[in-house]
C-alpha cells in the first residue's frame, strides 16, 4: 500500500505523507500543502479533517463500533464500573484492584466543594440553566484549586478532584435551584451511589437507593465516557492548545457540550416526544413531516454525524432504559410513542436510506426521566459522564510534541480592498 498522496493543482504535481493508523481510517499530511501550492483544505465542521493523533477512543460508524482504549463499549458496560472506566479513559490501561481502591478512596476525600463556592450557587438567577451554571463553577474551581501538573502525581490528584467534584457541584445546583438544603457526600456510598443520595434525599423523605438505579447511572455514564473528536471534545482540546489550564478547557466544553446539536439532544428528544403527546400527533404524521424537506420540523434522536447504522451505545441505552423502567413498574406515554417512532423508523426505506437509525439520546432522556432527573439537568448528566474524556483528551494534547496552537484557516469571500468612505459622503 502506497504511502504517499498524489495531489496535482495548476499542472503542480506534489507527494503528501500518508499517515499509517492502528485502526480505520488513514491521514493524508498537509502541514507542507499551502506551503508548496498556495491552497488550503475547505472542510466545514472538519468532517474529512484529522486534527490529532489519539489513543484514547475507536470509533468505525459504518460497522457501528466503539472502543475505550481497545475495550469494546458493550464489555465496559456489562462489567465495569463508571469509575473503573474512568481510569481506564485516562491513564490507559484497567486499574488492579489496588488502584482502583485508591481512586474510589480519593474521589470521597475531593468530593466536599469548598463552603464559599456555595455563595456563587445562592446569587445565580432562579431560572439559570444548571449547565451555565456548572461551565460556571467548574472555572471557578481554578481560583479554589490551583493547578499543579507537573508529576503524574499531582495530575492523578487534579483529575480525581475534578471527576469528584462535579458531582457534587451538579447536585448541589440541583438543591439551591429547589430551595432544598444541601446534601453533602456520604464515605461508605459509591460514586453513582452518592450522586442519587445528594440528588434526592431530604431530612423529611429519605432517598432509598436502588441497586439497579446505581447500575443504570453506571451505564449511562461509562456511554458516555468518550466519543472520539466531538464538537466538545474539539473544544477541550483547541482550548488547552494555548496551554490554558484543565478546568478552563474544561469549562468550555461544557459550554459546546450545552447545544441542542450535541449534548442537548436528549433533553431536546424529551420536549419532542411531550409536544407530540400534549398535542395529540399521530406517528405516522410525526415521520410525514419528517420526511418532509420543506417542513422544519426535525424528528430529535435519529441519526448521527458518524454512525451509519445503530448507534452501538443506543442498543445498550434501549436495553438499559426498559431495565428501570421495568423495575421501577413505570408506565410512560412517551415511551409508547418512543417505541412506535423506533419501529416505523427503522422499517422505513427514507430513514435506511439516510441511515437514520435511533441514537443513545433516544433512550436515555426517557431513562432519566424515570429515575427523577429533571429534564434541564440531562445535558448536566452527559457532562458528568463525558468528563473522564474531556480530561485525557487535554492531557494527550498537551503531551504531543507536534501539537500546536489551534488555527484554522479559511477562504475569504468578502470584499476586495476598498476605500473608507468618510461618514458625511455615505
Amino acid at each position: 500500500m502506497s504511502n504517499v498522496a498524489t495531489l496535482t493543482v495548476n499542472g503542480q504535481t506534489i507527494e503528501l505523507p500518508i499517515i499509517e493508523s492502528v485502526e480505520g481510517d488513514r491521514g493524508i499530511d498537509i502541514r507542507q500543502l499551502r506551503q508548496k501550492t498556495g491552497c488550503i483544505t475547505y472542510d466545514p465542521g472538519y468532517g474529512n479533517t484529522g486534527s490529532c493523533k489519539s489513543a484514547i477512543a475507536y470509533m468505525d460508524g459504518e460497522k457501528g463500533i466503539l472502543r475505550y482504549r481497545g475495550i469494546p463499549i458493550e464489555d465496559l458496560a456489562t462489567h465495569s464500573s463508571f469509575v473503573e472506566t474512568a481510569y481506564l479513559v485516562i491513564n490507559g490501561e484497567l486499574p488492579t484492584r489496588e488502584q482502583l481502591n485508591r481512586t474510589s478512596v480519593q474521589l470521597n476525600d475531593h468530593s466536599l466543594v469548598h463552603e464559599d463556592m456555595q455563595i456563587f450557587y445562592q446569587n445565580f438567577p432562579r431560572a439559570s440553566h444548571p449547565m451555565g451554571i456548572l461551565s460556571a463553577m467548574v472555572n471557578a474551581l481554578r481560583s479554589f484549586y490551583p493547578e499543579l501538573i507537573a508529576s503524574d502525581k499531582d495530575f492523578e490528584e487534579v483529575y480525581v478532584r475534578l471527576i469528584s467534584k462535579i458531582r457534587t457541584m451538579a447536585s448541589v445546583s440541583y438543591k439551591i435551584s429547589r430551595g432544598h438544603k444541601v446534601e453533602y457526600p456520604r464515605p461508605d456510598y459509591t460514586y453513582c451511589a452518592n450522586f442519587l443520595n445528594m440528588m434526592f434525599n431530604t431530612p423529611v423523605k429519605p432517598y432509598i437507593l436502588r441497586k439497579e438505579l446505581v447500575r443504570a447511572l453506571n451505564v449511562f455514564w461509562i456511554l458516555h465516557a468518550d466519543h472520539e473528536q466531538n464538537c466538545s471534545t474539539a473544544v477541550v482540546r483547541s482550548v488547552g492548545s494555548a496551554q490554558t489550564n484543565i478546568y478552563a478547557s474544561i469549562s468550555a466544553g461544557i459550554s459546546a457540550l450545552w447545544g441542542d446539536l450535541h449534548g442537548g439532544a436528549n433533553q431536546a428528544v424529551i420536549q419532542m416526544l411531550i409536544d407530540i403527546h400534549e398535542k395529540g400527533v399521530k406517528v405516522k404524521d410525526v415521520i410525514k413531516r419528517a420526511k418532509d424537506k420543506n417542513d422544519p420540523f426535525r424528528l430529535m434522536g435519529f441519526g448521527h454525524r458518524v454512525y451509519k447504522t445503530y448507534d452501538p451505545r443506543a442498543k445498550i441505552m434501549k436495553k438499559n432504559c426498559h431495565d428501570v423502567l421495568d423495575r421501577l413498574n413505570y408506565e410512560d406515554p412517551l415511551l409508547d410513542i418512543a417505541m412506535e417512532l423506533e419501529q416505523i423508523a427503522i422499517s422505513d426505506p427514507y430513514f435506511i436510506d439516510h441511515n437514520l437509525y435511533p441514537n443513545v439520546d433516544f433512550y436515555s432522556g426517557i431513562m432519566l426521566r424515570a429515575m427523577g432527573i429533571p429534564t434541564n439537568m440531562f445535558t448536566v448528566m452527559f457532562a458528568i459522564g463525558r468528563l473522564p474524556g474531556w480530561i485525557a483528551q487535554w492531557r494527550e494534547n498537551m503531551q504531543d510534541a507536534e501539537q500546536r496552537l489551534t488555527r484554522p484557516r479559511q477562504v475569504y469571500s468578502g470584499y476586495t480592498e476598498r476605500p473608507y468612505i468618510p461618514i458625511d459622503e455615505r
